[in-house]
């Protein structure tokens, strides 16, 4: 999503049929023409001897409605999904969905309008029309993709030896020494943090769905999914 101060175009997401043209881009980027402005940011910042941040954002399709908890503090999926990200080595900051820039907004732009689709199973025959609530609201999820941006900062080791320091040893101020480093390490933040956001929504995918089994797992999703809104509600039959 950005490599220092390049960053792609808003709105650009791969489909899930559209992973392997990630994976092939050598910054991770689904965007061709930005991947090229990464490669020639990476490459100015390497000739440099500078390192540089930026941005991913992972996405997670197909994830059913009413994983997590609107009642637990420690449940609310936001809260593990963003202590997960959180955990990974230099990132800074976790976003979910449109949360940063919502905070300038009014509600009547921010929030995510529901219709009635009885062909979206996943989110119980109700469905939303954007989601700049990242497919999490009140610490569950909406069926909606659940999606989470990742900041990590520049390196801190440099091929080029600029930053003040202190010599533990003798207590002087000096600068850090030059080191073999890699320029960015935001292509391989993406890989970790996609292992990190399957392993927080499998684990609540196991509470919710239980089972001895793959298999038994596997039947116990099936059949919550297949009966999802087959509940009756007071509000619709009146």
């Amino acid at each position: 999503m950005r490599v220092g101060e390049v960053a792609a175009p808003p709105g650009i997401r791969p489909q899930p049929g559209e992973l392997d043209a990630v994976d092939e881009s050598e910054v991770r980027c689904f965007d061709q023409a930005t991947a090229t402005l990464m490669i020639a940011e990476i490459k100015a910042a390497a000739k440099e001897g500078d390192s540089l941040g930026g941005i991913v954002e992972v996405i997670a399709y197909g994830v059913p409605v009413g994983l997590g908890s609107y009642v637990h503090w420690d449940r609310k999926l936001d809260g593990l999904i963003a202590g997960a990200l959180m955990s990974i080595q230099a990132v800074k900051a976790v976003e979910i969905g449109d949360g940063m820039i919502q905070a300038s907004q009014r509600g009547s732009v921010a929030h995510d309008a529901i219709a009635v689709d009885e062909t979206f199973v996943q989110g119980g025959g109700y469905i939303r029309r954007s989601d700049h609530a990242g497919g999490l609201e009140g610490g569950m999820t909406s069926g909606a993709p659940v999606i989470a941006k990742v900041a990590m900062k520049p390196l801190a080791t440099l091929n080029r030896p600029v930053l003040e320091t202190v010599d533990v040893a003798t207590g002087e101020s000096t600068v850090s020494f030059k080191e073999r480093t890699d320029v960015t390490a935001v292509p391989a933040l993406g890989v970790v943090s996609e292992a990190m956001l399957s392993l927080v929504l499998a684990n609540e995918a196991l509470r919710k769905f239980g089972g001895d089994s793959v298999e038994e797992f596997v039947r116990n999703h099936e059949s919550y999914v297949a009966n999802l809104g087959s509940t009756s509600s007071h509000a619709r039959s009146d």
